[in-house]
């Protein structure tokens, strides 16, 4: 066995569709030169963090290197991540392996002496960050027969995501509080085949991202000065540092970008098989709990006035979330959510949203939305922000009258078309449908909402034809989830047609008196219809 093993520099250990697989400095070649199409090995919650690992750690090197045009060789990438390990001339931070438990290894913070790591894990998706429910989501220690690659994924996960896990097992700082989660909102470029799928160029995103923290670094540095961060000379790699227990990393000793790790975690070799132990600490890695997870993160929303990072504390990121996030005025949008200097209005993009959901100690699910964007209407999030907020409250209000529409006549239904029976256990009935609907209008709230917004410059008869469309597909819609949840409504089989019938009635009427265009448009085109 060998002192140092698994060298991410010099091994071919990542897979990265459709090339065969490459060192990781290799990897950052073939992005920058957009050869990436996939990481098949990838999980789908570990998706973010691998991401912003990439970005973080370019960003990182080239700014040590006074460097800011990205090399597309596999060679020059090695020299620059060399170059944030100056004192390490063996690569023990990039060997996944390393005996020598005074010295670190790759996303492993070296063991003073005193501690025991004595918990084992025997697979890396047991390392890696994701609790679930009563392990029914996604099992966990199932990856018996694991690649290098899916230590090296869990490795990123785990030691940038994780949140508190009880007495002792800490969680990053890039997060409002353990029970939190680190969020990214970014925007990124379509991929080529854009056409067919709404996922982003993986490349061409790396670079964006890269290049955009490259241009604002003198920028964020004064934004965030006030924390400390030095522009020069910071912690860049949190696990190549001593972790004395019970001691912490103040910001002051970080770079604005440093790539933190929470837990310590090492991995050797046992039987010819690469196997884990981990331990606790008496203390965070990083001093920084009072600063709520706003510390300068780029993907990250920070809270205007309680100046905290965002929580996707449950639910999804549906239309929503995303209004409140964009437009209320209530959040910062992160750097990377912003358009940047180098992307025109004719950038074909996407808004990417991804976090955990997370409770105590545990997560509801990983939570993804990629949201197709315009690179004008991009453009307009942070200046016209207000008029996108107008515009989508009067659709939130529209689907809201929809809404209560299908409740009122569906609970009439349970309470056999009688209005005075009416009870609270009959509105729970129309949950299902309701949320169904929700889902319906979320599936075309922002379609609809960018058509607005450029409909507006058109003049009004342009912006009555578009509201109209929206309101006619949630007719559509709402007609159809009503029909659908009739015969699941309970009612005696005596007064279903009664029930039934006024049902219908009230349905159409409530959506009539709320939407009187709607129908005057209908009449319209059936007389057309007729006199043809």
């Amino acid at each position: 066995m060998t002192e140092r093993a698994f060298n991410l520099l010099t091994t071919n250990f990542l897979h990265a569709f459709p090339n065969e697989r490459v060192t990781l400095p290799g990897l950052l070649a073939l992005l920058v030169r957009d050869e990436v199409e996939s990481y098949p090995a990838l999980r789908p919650h570990q998706a973010p963090a691998w991401h912003m690992f990439l970005v973080q750690l370019a960003a990182l090197a080239l700014h040590r290197a006074c460097e800011s045009d990205l090399p597309d060789t596999e060679a020059a990438w090695t020299q620059l991540l060399r170059g944030l390990t100056p004192e390490f001339p063996d690569d023990e931070p990039w060997c996944l392996v390393v005996e020598d438990a005074s010295k670190p290894a790759f996303m492993q913070p070296s063991v003073p002496e005193g501690v025991k790591l004595e918990s084992r894990v025997p697979t890396p998706d047991a390392l890696d960050l994701l609790i679930t429910s009563r392990n029914h989501d996604l099992k966990q220690a199932v990856a018996r027969e694991a690649e290098i690659q899916d230590w090296v994924f869990a490795l990123v996960s785990l030691q940038t995501s994780e949140g508190f896990g009880g007495a002792k097992n800490y969680g990053i700082v890039r997060m409002n509080g353990g029970s939190s989660s680190r969020p990214m909102l970014s925007l990124a470029p379509l991929a080529k085949d854009y056409a067919r799928s709404n996922k982003p160029r993986l490349g061409a995103w790396f670079c964006r991202d890269v290049s955009t923290m490259l241009a604002t670094r003198v920028e964020e540095s004064a934004r965030y000065e006030h924390l400390g961060y030095p522009q020069y000379g910071g912690l860049g790699l949190v696990w190549i540092a001593p972790w004395p227990e019970g001691e912490q990393l103040p910001l002051q000793a970080l770079d604005l970008w440093f790539i933190e790790i929470c837990r310590r975690a090492r991995l050797s070799i046992q039987q010819g098989c690469i196997t884990s132990v981990r331990g606790t600490s008496s203390t965070s890695r990083i001093e920084a709990k009072n600063m709520n997870g706003a510390l300068g993160d780029p993907w990250a929303p920070v809270h205007k006035t309680a100046n905290k990072s965002f929580t996707l504390s449950s639910g999804n990121f549906d239309y929503s979330k995303l209004v409140e996030l964009l437009f209320s005025g209530d959040w910062i949008l992160p750097l990377l959510a912003h358009p940047a200097s180098f992307e025109s209005e004719a950038a074909n993009m996407v808004l990417v949203a991804q976090a955990f959901s997370r409770g105590n100690s545990k997560t509801e699910g990983f939570k993804s939305r990629i949201l197709p964007i315009g690179g004008r209407i991009s453009r307009v999030l942070g200046p016209r922000r207000q008029e996108l907020h107008e515009l989508a409250k009067k659709q939130i209000e529209e689907i809201n009258r929809f809404d209560a529409a299908l409740r009122l006549a569906l609970t009439l239904v349970a309470a056999g078309g009688d209005a005075d029976k009416r009870r609270k256990e009959h509105y729970a009935l129309t949950d299902g449908a309701r949320a169904t609907l929700d889902q319906a209008a979320d599936a075309i709230f922002f379609e609809h909402l960018w058509a607005r917004f450029e409909a507006q410059e058109a003049g009004r008869e342009v912006l009555q034809v578009e509201e109209s469309r929206f309101l006619s597909a949630l007719h559509g819609e709402t007609e159809e989830i009503f029909e659908a949840a009739l015969p699941s409504m309970p009612c005696t089989r005596l007064f279903r047609p009664r029930a039934e019938a006024r049902a219908r009635r009230v349905f159409q009427g409530s959506i009539k008196r709320a939407f009187p265009e709607l129908f005057h448009t209908r009449e319209s085109e059936d007389l057309s219809h007729v006199n043809a």
